[in-house]
């Protein structure tokens, strides 16, 4: 059964998609490895130099090549983040996909020592692309559980609110990840952002207590075939 697609929300903080805000960020979070890796280029051309400032050249090199690797993978998945969705939208049941996620997640929860505490309270069916949605539900969650600090609690919730279909993932923050903000984690958790507004779903994230929060709104099944 296929549906019409909700409308596009707008992020909580002012932003949409059709701004490209986060892309202009990635854009210019290139800058800084790109200048390096030229200054380090340039440096190594201005002269004859022993083999092991050639070496330390070549390794910073490569590092800022690695970091250049990560953020064109974030500009190119948020690019296609950002294009209208190709598959049809039909009703799919939320609750499920959560749960088949995060059975798929708990080998990798388990090694790095972390529980998932799911709770969910409702049949949630809602409008939106069956593969695409599993694909932006594990993107979602395994960001979330990447900046998981190890030993804690991964908590999710998914319940029925109003007209809403509400699913809210907390968990406490590892150490300060490399490169933040623009760390491969918080990158994947950008790139899922721009996944939900996409499905026409509303986010909020917030940070209270020691704890990270983020949560997703979209309409139900029966709300967006209005």
């Amino acid at each position: 059964m296929t549906g019409t697609k909700p409308q596009l929300a707008e992020w909580d903080d002012g932003w949409s998609l059709e701004t490209a805000s986060p892309l202009a960020h990635l854009l210019h979070a290139l800058n800084q490895p790109l200048t390096g890796l030229q200054c380090s280029l340039e440096l190594a051309d201005s002269g004859p130099r022993r083999t092991e400032e050639y070496v330390r050249v070549v390794r910073e090199a490569l590092d800022l090549t690695a970091r250049m690797r990560v953020l064109v993978d974030a500009v190119r998945e948020l690019v296609d983040a950002c294009q209208p969705c190709s598959e049809d939208f039909e009703v799919v049941s939320l609750d499920e996909v959560l749960r088949d996620t995060v059975e798929e997640l708990g080998p990798v929860a388990r090694a790095q020592g972390t529980q998932i505490c799911i709770v969910i309270n409702a049949l949630l069916r809602v409008r939106a692309p069956r593969c695409g949605l599993a694909t932006l539900m594990f993107r979602f969650l395994e960001s979330a559980l990447s900046m998981t600090r190890q030993g804690s609690i991964l908590k999710i919730a998914a319940a029925a609110q109003s007209e809403t279909a509400s699913l809210a993932i907390s968990w406490q923050p590892r150490a300060p990840l490399e490169h933040s903000p623009f760390s491969r984690q918080e990158l994947g958790l950008m790139i899922a952002r721009a996944g939900w507004a996409r499905l026409g779903a509303e986010w909020k994230q917030e940070l209270t207590g020691g704890e990270t929060t983020c949560a997703v709104r979209m309409p139900l099944a029966n709300v967006a075939a209005k």
